[in-house]
């Protein structure tokens, strides 16, 4: 190839449009088979599948099959071992035999690129037991207009037999065996293809041979020759496939090429494409194969919407006659996705949804002027403009080389390389291959291009991406036994920000292939990088990782790690001013698990931190509230065997009993009259005689007959500033009136508060 290509997305479609007729030296499939009556002279009915006592009576009537050399015709079973039954004692029968084999003509002349009417000639019944076989060779011309072979394979049970067609420097290997009993094989080819059968190991293979026939005067079909342009081709995807590109050269790591005909995903595959279609993934197939490139075919589903202008009819799917009826101002938003993924010899391919670049369309354009499947069309409403919605679904043949293929499914995100790459580790372990082979290189090669690609960890919650992807991550990591992509992962990605504490048993789990430095190192870069947005995560962390066995550093190697989340703790009585937990984010307030954990995680490394710790938690009762924060910790430490005595949790403990006879000291009697609290945010009118009822010794019901909006507004403040009252409404008259009643809930609140307070006193004792 002379010169750069500045795109390939525009180069590979110019040379595919060079190839319009369909066509091979051979083609092959099958087709669902309503059994006909098959009867053979000499023998009678013939059951299907082909039983073997039936097989041995077709051989006893059979005749061995010659060959011919030549103007001979030669017997010579070192040649050519089989038994043949000439077609005059064959009978074929049933309703839907004439249309199935129709069916089957049709496809076979379609795939070999046969344009004109093609009839077939019923020449033998061939019978292969276990040892026979048929050495390459070529057909002889046996009926006039004959231009090529039909081989139909009658169910039956066998292995071995695989036929072998040849033609210049290609070769195709074809097992002719149906899926069920249902099914039959097929497969033709032109007369001058060398071609053999390979021996049938056992079973036997029941074949009807046909010759196809040219219907009316002419030259005898050849098959298409697209040598050239697939060279061509061939040539482009391997300069592609080796990086040779300047800079500012297009090269995607895919392509994706819209075929013309419309396919649904049941018809999905390369079998069933038609015309150009056919043909041009012929073309890229076998080029596709010389530069080494993989090629599918699947579903491309693209989804735009955004604004429009429309003065008309507010309908919703549009006819074509009334496509012009709103125009499209701009598209907002944009997706395109790859689906319904099929290999080249029919095979599903488990990708997944893939996404497509504009760059990765062949060509980019392809799109534009083209008629979309879908299209609605939304009228302007409140606020909002008009809007439209469209769809377009077209079939597409995707190509990438095979040295990207770890870059491409990559590329298409996590949902996709995630289950990949476990399906790689799980395939390795499985095989009990060592780290040199070529699926753990696969697997670490795959798990780069992911870290290289991850994406970046945004505001607190996490990226968006599935809950646990992360600790997926790292348990693949973990189970492929990959140290060096593990450490990546730590340094670059949790370090990075993009952490939270289910990560921490995956985390855990992978450290324990590191060296005890290492992850002493990585624990403290995480914990420094993520302590403020998630203090309660880092506590988790530094807990467990000074206690696995597996991974435990010497303490020294964590007291940095420790006083570094010591020092971000909420709280921090070194600020100048107190911090009150509203300023943090939600995530981030404190909780008993973070005291629990914190606590031992301190005993564990520290006993000295331990004491601060403690301090500080007591110094800010407004941000770890003793009952809400920390009696639930105390209540898991002294749980723990390990916990229980340690100075620090007993401190708190100690607080805990204080706080509680303290509170219990307080006294309680129930109110002497009808006076309570009314401690109101509101000043208002309404709500200031709210306040002179509540402060009221005598007065035990208030009404207040009021619009709705005032009657809302005065129970929304009782009910926010926890009033001791009920709230009713009166619908005599108008407008209704809301009735207040006096009740005893501070008091009955303070009673059941005192009793679980004598409760976790007894506990805590």
């Amino acid at each position: 190839m002379e010169g750069p290509i500045l795109s390939i997305a525009h180069e590979l479609p110019a040379l595919l449009s060079t190839v319009r007729t369909p066509g091979d030296f051979y083609t092959a499939g099958v087709i669902e088979l309503s059994l006909p009556r098959l009867t053979v002279q000499g023998v009678g009915a013939v059951a299907l599948p082909l039983l073997p006592v039936q097989a041995e009576q077709l051989i006893a009537i059979a005749d061995r099959a010659p060959y011919g050399r030549g103007t001979e015709t030669i017997v010579d079973t070192s040649v050519r071992r089989t038994w043949q039954i000439r077609a005059e004692r064959v009978r074929i029968e049933g309703a839907s035999w004439a249309r199935t084999l129709q069916t089957i003509v049709e496809r076979a002349a379609m795939g070999l690129g046969v344009t004109t009417p093609v009839a077939a000639q019923l020449y033998k019944l061939l019978v292969y037991d276990a040892g026979s076989f048929f050495v390459e060779h070529r057909d002889t011309e046996k009926a006039a207009g004959m231009f090529g072979t039909l081989v139909v394979a009658l169910p039956s049970i066998h292995t071995g037999g695989e036929l072998v067609v040849r033609h210049k420097d290609r070769e195709a290997r074809l097992d002719l065996q149906g899926q069920d009993p249902s099914m039959a094989a097929f497969a033709a080819f032109y007369a001058d293809c060398v071609h053999e059968v390979l021996p049938v190991t056992s079973g036997c293979r029941l074949v009807l041979v046909y010759n196809l026939v040219r219907q009316g005067p002419g030259r005898l079909p050849q098959p298409p020759n697209y040598e050239t342009e697939t060279r061509r081709i061939a040539t482009l995807l391997a300069a592609w496939g080796a990086g040779e590109w300047r800079p500012e050269d297009e090269a995607p790591a895919k392509l994706v090429y819209s075929l013309e005909h419309a396919y649904t995903p049941a018809q999905l595959s390369f079998q069933d494409l038609k015309g150009v279609d056919a043909a041009a993934a012929a073309v890229l197939a076998a080029a596709a194969q010389r530069s080494g490139c993989e090629l599918h075919v699947a579903l491309l589903t693209i989804e735009e919407s955004g604004s429009a202008d429309y003065s008309g009819y507010a309908g919703h799917s549009w006819p074509d006659d009334e496509e012009d009826e709103f125009e499209i101002v701009e598209v907002c938003d944009r997706s395109a996705v790859l689906s319904n993924w099929r290999c080249p010899d029919g095979a599903a391919a488990e990708f997944g949804a893939f996404p497509v670049e504009n760059i990765e369309l062949c060509p980019p354009d392809v799109f534009e002027d083209m008629e979309p499947d879908a299209q609605e069309f939304h009228e302007a409403a409140g606020n909002e403009g008009a809007s439209f919605e469209r769809t377009y679904r077209r079939a597409a043949l995707v190509l990438w080389p095979g040295s990207r293929r770890m870059e491409v499914i990559s590329a298409a995100g996590l949902p996709v390389s995630l289950p990949w790459l476990a399906g790689l580790a799980r395939r390795w372990e499985e095989s009990g291959a060592g780290t040199n082979s070529a699926l753990w290189k696969e697997a670490h090669e795959l798990a780069g291009h992911m870290l290289q690609g991850w994406p970046e960890a945004g505001d607190w919650p996490r990226h968006g991406e599935a809950p646990g992807t992360a600790a997926t991550m790292l348990a693949t990591l973990t189970q492929l036994q990959d140290a060096a992509r593990i450490d990546a992962f730590l340094a670059g990605i949790s370090a990075a920000g993009d952490y939270g504490k289910t990560d921490n048993e995956a985390l855990l789990g992978a450290l324990a292939l590191l060296s005890p430095p290492r992850v002493a190192a990585l624990i403290e870069r995480i914990v420094r990088a993520n302590a403020t947005k998630d203090p309660g995560a880092c506590a988790d962390l530094l807990c467990r990782g000074a206690a696995a066995p597996s991974v435990r550093p010497p303490a020294r190697d964590l007291l940095a790690t420790a006083k570094a989340l010591l020092d971000a703790l909420p709280g921090n009585p070194a600020c100048a001013q107190p911090q009150p937990a509203s300023t943090w984010r939600r995530s981030a307030a404190p909780d008993p698990e973070l005291v629990a954990d914190l606590v031992m995680a301190f005993e564990r490394i520290d006993a000295s931190l331990a004491e601060q710790a403690v301090d500080h938690l007591l110094a800010w009762p407004g941000t770890y509230d003793p009952d809400a924060v920390i009696l639930p910790a105390v209540r898991r430490l002294a749980s723990e065997a390990e916990a229980r005595s340690k100075p620090g949790v007993q401190r708190l403990r100690a607080a805990c009993v204080q706080h509680f006879r303290a509170r219990t000291a307080e006294p309680l009697e129930p109110p002497a009259n009808w006076t309570r609290p009314a401690r109101l945010d509101c000043r208002c009118a309404h709500c200031t005689g709210l306040a002179s009822f509540l402060g009221d010794p005598i007065q035990r019901t208030w009404t207040l007959k009021a619009a709705e909006t005032v009657r809302t507004h005065v129970a929304s403040t009782a009910q926010r500033c926890h009033c001791d009252v009920n709230l009713a409404t009166d619908r005599n008259g108008r407008p209704y009136s809301l009735v207040c009643t006096k009740n005893q809930a501070s008091y009955e609140r303070r009673a059941r508060q005192r009793r679980e307070d004598l409760q976790d006193l007894e506990r805590l004792a």
